[in-house]
């Protein structure tokens, strides 16, 4: 791999259509990284496995710079896929990836994997899982991460699945671990999860990489006892829905509403279809994969249900926060509510009233505020 060819290929890379801004960019020390451990395994020939691929460093630096021919790549968030075909039309590469749930099509026959390490380890053991599962007997993985967000229960991960894990030497404060020989696999695979919530009455159902897994997390716990105050909507969103646990209790409060649960990640869309269908509420709620409900009419709902996140990445920044406040304001139809539970620090408010409409507050506590916000009319 020319040095050149690579830092060539990081230099072109955007986060679009994800948030952009001047200290957030589309790659890392560790894509970097595990593109260089990778090279010594690699031939043009070699069937190659990504996960995690935030905007396309690893799939288009495999093709670009180490010379493979086709990679078949996972990426959870759509904007993430969005990124990588945006990436690499702007980099001439038309040809040579595809884009591929997390399965057995993805890794069938990959004799090395890329793995950015995820945020938790339940994803990580939903992906081990499924390479040691579907992948090559002799597949080899390759896992990076940056030091500050590695913990040794990775590798205690790893090795319930591998029998060899080796850690490498770290480099640009990252490292990558190396994992062989993949262990048997039985019985069926282990997510998603089914959990039955007593507090609520309901089973929650999580894929590994979803946000809380199948707890429910303190915003949309301090949300729901807002419910009886919500108003009744004929179309109802749940945006961010994670595992669907805001759609599925409005279903059940609301029976004559339609609801349409929304989240960019594919591990939180299968997760909330599961719930849906774990409670008997396949019915009412459409689960759909979208970019802050890109695919939604304009002035279309009611009601928007909203726990946004506060974290893009590993960065903390309000950037996807205010991406959802403006789509809220463009589907609210005039009138509608928009009701927010967010960390109080993140003062919030001044971007509700200038994005949606006029916004009050309809509780607090020592860490959330939970806003309402009334949709204004498009030519108020």
């Amino acid at each position: 791999m020319a040095e050149n060819s690579l830092e060539s290929v990081l230099s072109g890379l955007r986060r679009f259509p994800d948030v952009e801004a001047p200290n957030l960019q589309a790659w890392d020390a560790t894509d970097k990284l595990l593109l260089q451990t990778a090279l010594e395994l690699l031939t043009p020939d070699s069937r190659i496995a990504v996960v995690g691929d935030r905007y396309g460093a690893l799939t288009l630096g495999a093709l670009s710079a180490c010379g493979v021919r086709n990679v078949r790549v996972h990426q959870d968030l759509i904007t993430g896929e969005r990124a990588l075909r945006n990436n690499a039309a702007a980099l001439n590469v038309d040809a040579g990836f595809e884009q591929l749930p997390l399965g057995a099509a993805l890794f069938e026959g990959a004799d090395v994997v890329l793995l950015q390490l995820p945020k938790t380890l339940a994803e990580l053991e939903e992906v081990a899982d499924a390479v040691a599962r579907y992948a090559a007997p002799r597949t080899v993985l390759l896992a990076g991460g940056r030091i500050k967000h590695m913990s040794l229960g990775m590798n205690s991960v790893l090795l319930r699945h591998f029998n060899d894990v080796q850690p490498q030497l770290a480099r640009h404060k990252s490292r990558v671990l190396i994992a062989r020989n993949p262990r048997p696999v039985t019985g069926p695979p282990p997510f998603p999860v089914a959990d039955p919530n007593t507090e609520l009455d309901l089973t929650v159902c999580a894929r590994g990489a979803v946000f809380a897994g199948t707890k429910l997390d303190i915003g949309t716990r301090f949300l729901l006892r807002f419910l009886p105050d919500m108003p009744s909507a004929e179309n109802v969103v749940d945006l961010g829905c994670g595992t669907g646990i805001l759609a599925a209790m409005y279903a059940r409060s609301h029976p004559a509403s339609q609801i349409t649960a929304t989240d960019q990640s594919a591990a939180a869309v299968d997760s909330a279809r599961a719930t849906a269908e774990a409670n008997g509420l396949a019915g009412r709620i459409t689960v759909l994969q979208d970019d802050a409900m890109d695919s939604l009419p304009d002035g279309s709902a009611g009601l928007i249900l909203l726990n946004p996140p506060f974290h893009l990445g590993a960065s903390v920044h309000a950037g996807a926060g205010l991406k959802m406040f403006h789509a809220a304001g463009r589907v609210l139809a005039p009138g509608g509510e928009l009701w927010t539970v967010y960390n109080s620090h993140l003062q919030y408010l001044p971007a509700l009233e200038r994005l949606v409409g006029p916004t009050r507050v309809a509780g607090r506590n020592a860490k959330f505020t939970v806003a309402v916000s009334t949709a204004r009319s498009p030519h108020a």
